[in-house]
């Protein structure tokens, strides 16, 4: 009974990280993208106007949002808004979670343990739409900066795994200030910080477009 367990464990496993190659293959069609759109900021005590961005990213792992003015909070650290990020380094387990219901649709869940276990990230769960091979939701946890989720929605640019929106979606009670949290001011005001480690924040971004695999060169990054 015992060697059968642990077959069918094995078993799971296998195709749990077989799934996951196969979503990160359809990511990989990616080299580099350029994509416009619009950075909404929802934190308490913040008024954040919203802003309009260019979203710059590079195989490996090169990923940049640039806006015009304002303020915004951005991940740093082990916080990934993007999924090609996300499945960068192929150093993981992947262990078979069952399925869940996510938005009327049933997902596959698969559980990401790094092998490095002095790394930023301790685990991530992806939420993965099987039949279009999709990330849907990521939800990580992090040694320093929490634990956050990202939603992702698909429409004109599925066929590159590419979202139409991601929401971003934090506690900030969970971060660290300044690590965890960038805050930029154009008038140079600053906020309660105390107040703003209690509350909950999103960073959405909806995409307007996307120019791929059209080359983004390294100096877009520093």
């Amino acid at each position: 009974m015992m060697l059968l367990c642990s077959s069918v464990l094995a078993s799971k496993a296998q195709d749990a990280m077989a799934l996951v190659k196969r979503v990160k293959a359809k990511l990989d069609v990616v080299n580099d993208y350029v994509a416009t759109g619009r950075l909404r900021t929802d934190v308490a005590f913040l008024k954040v106007p919203v802003a309009q961005v260019n979203v710059y990213f590079k195989k490996p792992n090169k990923f940049r949002i640039s806006k015009e003015k304002g303020i915004s909070i951005l991940p740093k650290g082990g916080v990934s808004v993007n999924m090609q990020n996300q499945l960068a380094d192929d150093n993981f387990i992947a262990l078979d979670a069952g399925t869940q219901t996510l938005g009327g649709a049933v997902v596959r869940v698969v559980k990401l343990l790094p092998a490095d276990e002095t790394g930023e990230v301790v685990l991530t769960t992806l939420y993965i739409d099987e039949a279009n091979l999709l990330i849907r939701k990521a939800s990580t946890t992090t040694r320093e900066n929490g634990s956050y989720e990202v939603e992702l929605t698909y429409g004109k640019w599925t066929a590159y795994a590419l979202p139409d929106k991601t929401v971003f979606s934090f506690n900030t009670k969970d971060y660290k200030l300044p690590k965890g949290v960038t805050l930029e001011f154009d008038d140079g005001e600053r906020p309660d910080a105390n107040k703003l480690k209690k509350k909950k924040g999103t960073v959405e971004i909806t995409y307007a477009s996307y120019t791929i695999n059209k080359g983004v060169p390294d100096s877009f990054f520093k």
